[in-house]
């Protein structure tokens, strides 16, 4: 933390006093800055060099530039609650104020009064925050800053001028989405990903039971199991549920059960799940009708299936490359087959398509169980 007596040399200027005021709250660059004060960048560089030299001022690195803010050990934030544990003017005699409080500093000759006024009085706003107080340096500051707004000519103006600029840095975010739209879905976006939806999408997943029909390895029961109370994964193949159970080992998951079996011969009894997945695994079944009335018999009246599926396609190498048994399914299909298997509200949805041939497209169908 600077020391009082470097704050008051630093600060002895009034130019020195308006950066620090366009800085208390934002981050702003050089070139931002000789746009608000109409200074020549030599100019402000030196003032920012002097201030960060005093610790008043620190920096970061953005792409080309630096953008520079007020030092973080000068932030006094907001105290808990609703203000209840402020101190207000009028509680100036009381004996909660604490000691640092109390104290006094003459301010004559730095920004032209010669008025004795304790720290509490000359924070901005109505109340100041007891439960947080920052060291005493940062007081000083946080009321010298006060006065320097109210009585330097150029303060106020300087303030509008920044509002400007910080417009200016929205307008130029906005014009660049301007220049995508219609285009996000086809362009790449650093950090979005299908998984990265996925992940946010299961924190508002409650905790019900979920069974993983076809579930392979398990990667997406593993996932499930994050929010779920507890998964059911199922799958045919000895080999699969192995490397399940180790993935879930590992990683310290103990409410994914996974069992040995058949879709359309499920190892659960009837109504234990709340919600029954088949994610890319409903073409692999002979009889696909079969396993949804196994999905029926496993839900607890008004619980609900999910269905995520290809599309009928015409790639007949998909039989013997991923050993399907269906070419995917058409909306309609799968709707009469819910239906059938006593399902109702049935919505299905075309909501992905592959850029790369033979250009597989994912159908989504979920519908409820009757109560």
């Amino acid at each position: 933390m600077a020391s009082l007596v470097k704050i008051l040399r630093v600060a002895a200027d009034t130019n020195r006093l308006r950066i620090l005021l366009l800085l208390d709250g934002e981050e702003l660059s050089v070139a931002e800055l000789q746009e608000i004060l109409v200074m020549g960048q030599s100019t402000i560089s030196t003032h920012l060099s002097q201030l960060k030299q005093a610790g008043l001022v620190e920096d970061r690195r953005t792409g080309k530039n630096n953008l520079y803010r007020l030092a973080s050990q000068f932030a006094i934030g907001p105290g808990p609650g609703n203000g209840d544990d402020c101190i207000t003017p009028e509680a100036e005699d009381s004996e909660n104020i604490p000691q640092g409080l109390k104290a006094t500093v003459d301010l004559r000759g730095l920004i032209g009064t010669t008025e004795v006024v304790p720290f509490y009085k000359t924070r901005p706003g109505p109340s100041f925050p007891a439960a947080h107080l920052a060291p005493e340096g940062a007081v000083f500051l946080h009321d010298l800053l006060a006065r320097a707004r109210a009585e330097i000519p150029e303060a106020a103006a300087d303030q509008a001028a920044r509002s400007r600029v910080l417009r200016k840095r929205q307008d130029t975010m906005r014009a660049f989405f301007d220049s995508v739209a219609g285009r996000m879905g086809r362009n790449y976006v650093p950090g979005k990903s299908w998984k990265s939806l996925a992940e946010a999408l299961l924190r508002l997943l409650p905790p019900v039971t979920i069974a993983d029909l076809g579930a392979g390895e398990g990667s997406f029961a593993l996932l499930l199991a994050q929010r779920a109370g507890r998964v059911i994964a199922v799958d045919s193949s000895a080999r699969m549920i192995d490397v399940g159970r180790a993935e879930a080992a590992r990683h310290g998951v103990a409410n994914v059960d996974f069992r040995l079996g058949e879709m359309e011969d499920v190892p659960i009894g009837r109504a234990e799940v709340d919600v029954v997945i088949f994610s890319q695994s409903l073409h692999h079944t002979p009889h696909p009708e079969r396993a949804l009335r196994e999905a029926a018999r496993i839900l607890t009246p008004g619980g609900r299936v999910v269905i995520l599926d290809l599309v009928r396609h015409r790639f007949e190498e998909a039989r013997e490359l991923y050993a399907d048994e269906w070419l995917g399914f058409t909306e309609s299909e799968l709707e009469s087959m819910l239906v059938q298997a006593g399902f109702s509200a049935v919505e299905t949805a075309l909501v992905d398509k592959e850029a790369e041939p033979p250009h597989f497209q994912t159908l989504l169908a979920v519908a409820t169980k009757a109560s």
